[in-house]
């Protein structure tokens, strides 16, 4: 192929272009530029989905956080029986050291989403009645102390002034006995989950 050939090729192919460029070359580009756009849609809209699920993954891990420290499992509680299943595990977590006295319950106040208030009384030794207390936040029920009075003085004794820690000579309680009177509420857990969806 001569020189001149070449040159000859080389014009042609450059005209090919150059007419492929003018009469396909805004097509190709609208149709580049609109896909650019729904990418940038579509990302957009991946960034708004992400912001609305970043509420309920925070309040997921918090729950999940919860459920974990207190034991506390919505799925396997039984709304029908929950109130006499949660006196049940208070009763048994006092074995070992407390002993309770009369166990009264009472229907809870539905404004304030409570199922039951359950009142008790129980005594023993310090550290006894402490790791009582502290077995009620894993019991795996939904319950709140609302309110706790402590005295001196445990089940073989008259008691002492409210406040008083250790029992001893003169206060009419066997020494480092206690006794608490407890108010324990029972939440209403689907109430208080359905006013968290609405809250959502």
């Amino acid at each position: 192929m001569t020189e001149r050939d070449q040159r000859t090729v080389k014009i042609g192919a450059a005209l090919a272009v150059l007419y492929l460029a003018c009469f396909y070359g805004p097509t190709l580009w609208r149709r580049l530029d609109r896909t650019r756009a729904d990418y940038l849609a579509l990302v957009h809209q991946a960034d708004q989905i992400r912001q609305e699920l970043a509420p309920y993954e925070r309040r997921g891990a918090d729950l999940q956080r919860l459920m974990t420290t207190f034991k506390l499992d919505p799925a396997r509680l039984n709304r029908a029986t929950v109130v006499a299943d949660a006196s049940a595990a208070i009763q048994k977590s006092a074995a070992g050291g407390v002993q309770l006295g009369p166990i009264r319950e009472s229907a809870g106040r539905t404004t304030a989403k409570e199922l039951a208030s359950i009142q008790l009384e129980a005594s023993g030794q310090v550290t006894a009645v402490m790791a009582f207390l502290h077995r009620l936040n894993t019991l795996g029920y939904p319950l709140v102390v609302e309110s706790v009075q402590i005295s001196a003085g445990g089940a073989g004794g008259g008691g002492g002034r409210p406040g008083m820690m250790m029992g001893g000579p003169g206060m009419g309680g066997a020494p480092g006995m206690i006794k608490l009177s407890l108010v324990i509420t029972i939440l209403d857990y689907e109430q208080w989950k359905a006013a968290e969806v609405r809250r959502v």
